[in-house]
């Protein structure tokens, strides 16, 4: 009788995981919205790729997706540090093993043979993603509420240089989110896995 298979990611990552996409997609294309009525670059985003119809209506998505990605964001850290999953999945992490995964990635080596071993590449890429949402929640602060946080403004260079900081780091996490859905349909288990755990 074969051994049942071990759980690669246990229902509240699951959860956790599909609750992000959602709010995350919400969140991004209602910003890029925002972003088309006060544009930081001499270029705008179709407004077929944006969410809400109008500023209020962007507004209102992007507030309202704001806390179901904020809580649900607060809910996966909590748990992945106190269950232990942070320290196992993405630590140890060095310099020489990511180098080496890197040029092993490049060269289309990488192996995906153990779902539930991250190499270093994907060690990396996952603690900037919670980092870089860890940014994008300080300096969405500071623009939905720049007056009541006044230190948060000064130690992020102030307003304008805020909005920046929202934008690129928005602009990171969609590169990270490309890159995660090309991996899926190169590796299609992995969507298994999120689906079903195993």
């Amino acid at each position: 009788m074969s051994q049942p298979t071990a759980v690669i990611h246990p229902l509240w990552v699951r959860v956790c995981h599909w609750i992000n996409a959602l709010a995350m997609a919400g969140m991004v294309f209602s910003g890029w919205r925002i972003y088309n009525a006060s544009p930081l670059f001499p270029f705008t985003f179709p407004s077929s790729f944006t969410l809400g119809g109008w500023l209020g209506g962007a507004l209102q998505w992007h507030f309202a997706m704001m806390w179901v990605l904020g809580i649900n964001g607060l809910i996966y850290c909590t748990l992945g540090i106190v269950t232990g999953r942070f320290a196992r999945t993405f630590f140890p992490l060095s310099v020489k093993g990511l180098l080496k995964d890197m040029a092993l990635a490049l060269q289309g080596k990488l192996q995906h043979a153990d779902l539930s071993h991250y190499n270093m590449v994907q060690k990396l890429a996952y603690l900037l993603a919670i980092l870089t949402g860890v940014m994008l929640v300080l300096s969405g602060l500071v623009i939905w509420k720049s007056v009541q946080f006044p230190l948060l403004r000064e130690l992020l260079g102030g307003y304008e240089t805020a909005r920046y900081i929202h934008f690129f780091c928005m602009s990171f996490i969609v590169a990270f989110v490309v890159i995660h859905l090309l991996m899926v349909l190169l590796v299609p288990k992995t969507l298994l896995a999120m689906l079903r755990g195993r």
